[in-house]
């Protein structure tokens, strides 16, 4: 256990995991119900990578999650109510109903909207961690990837970028074990953490279903960055609990292994740790599926987005941006054009 983190600090970290599988569980639930379009991806068995290193940082530093990270949108504040909506594509979800349901950040939040090309947000980062370097401001970038998409182009050019530069980033690695059904074994002969020093940085394995692990793990990284000692990689093993989307039924991981990992389940691992302490662990369950329903209800209530507004927040308008008088009237007549 990290002697950094109080009881209540524990307390939260509990309450923060059980709402991201609370959340993804309902979401599930509409998603086979046809209230979620396209597909839907979930981070069952990994919550505590996103909560235990969301937790470690400030509200200054910015994050780059992916499709398995949501709790790191909950312990940046984002409402579960909005993350619901946004799942349905309604008017009052994150990005108004106008992107696909995975797809959402918050400026205001620190937080950036993920691509889906995996590997691509270790450039974003990448940028962001310069971009405070430039400005001397005292903050860290931080972003997850899958253990598939390390093997990404973009990834190695990422990392070689950071490494060079000595720039204050944090890479999560969450090595769960498939890229979709590719296993590591068959991805890679030289673990993610060990591939850290040869882009110059330090590597550290940790026990992905470990909050606290993760959140110390990521509080010494953070410390790393701020003195100007450059990158750190962070491998956090675990293992994906369910398929690689709702399509998937990951019939090709066998049994025993998903057996194994069902038994190392970070909420309960919390769980346990809590109950020691004395701590009411059933009124947190109580608050989280009383939250989350009132949330889903909440989100299920709001309307389809307007379509009048469908070009709202596409494009700058005038009294946002200033071009000039003959760039703002050619600017205009884009805009009038494409309507």
């Amino acid at each position: 256990m990290s002697e950094r983190l109080t009881v209540d600090d524990r307390g939260e970290l509990l309450r923060l995991m059980l709402t991201m599988r609370g959340v993804e569980e309902r979401a599930m639930t509409l998603y086979r119900q046809g209230n979620v379009p396209g597909s839907f991806y979930d981070g069952r068995g990994q919550e505590a990578i996103p909560v235990g290193v969301a937790f470690a940082l400030a509200p200054t530093d910015r994050v780059c999650p992916l499709h398995r990270d949501l709790g790191v949108h909950l312990a940046r504040g984002t409402e579960p109510a909005r993350i619901l909506a946004q799942y349905m594509g309604r008017d009052g979800g994150v990005t108004g109903g106008r992107d696909a349901n995975v797809h959402f950040g918050e400026a205001p939040r620190g937080c950036v909207a993920m691509v889906s090309m995996l590997g691509s947000m270790t450039t974003v980062a990448a940028g962001l961690a310069l971009a405070a370097r430039l400005r001397d401001q005292p903050r860290c970038a931080v972003t997850w990837i899958g253990d598939g998409g390390t093997s990404t182009g973009a990834f190695h050019e990422a990392m070689n970028f950071a490494g060079v530069r000595k720039l204050p980033l944090i890479v999560v690695v969450e090595n769960n074990g498939f890229a979709y059904s590719t296993s590591t074994a068959d991805q890679y002969a030289v673990a993610p953490a060990e591939r850290a020093e040869a882009y110059g940085f330090a590597g550290v394995e940790v026990d992905g279903n470990d909050c606290e692990a993760m959140f110390e793990a990521t509080r010494i990284a953070r410390e790393r960055a701020l003195a100007g000692e450059g990158p750190t990689m962070l491998e956090a093993v675990t293992m994906r609990m369910h398929g690689h989307a709702a399509h998937d039924d990951m019939s090709y991981v066998p049994k025993e292994q998903i057996e194994e990992w069902r038994a190392k389940d970070p909420i309960e691992r919390q769980v346990a740790r809590l109950e020691k302490l004395g701590l009411d662990v059933q009124a947190i369950r109580d608050d989280v599926t009383a939250a989350i329903e009132l949330a889903a209800q909440e989100a299920l209530a709001m309307p389809m987005p307007d379509l009048e507004g469908d070009w709202d927040a596409v494009f700058c308008t005038d009294a946002e941006v200033s071009l000039g008088d003959e760039a703002t009237a050619t600017w205009s007549g884009f805009v009038e054009a494409v309507k």
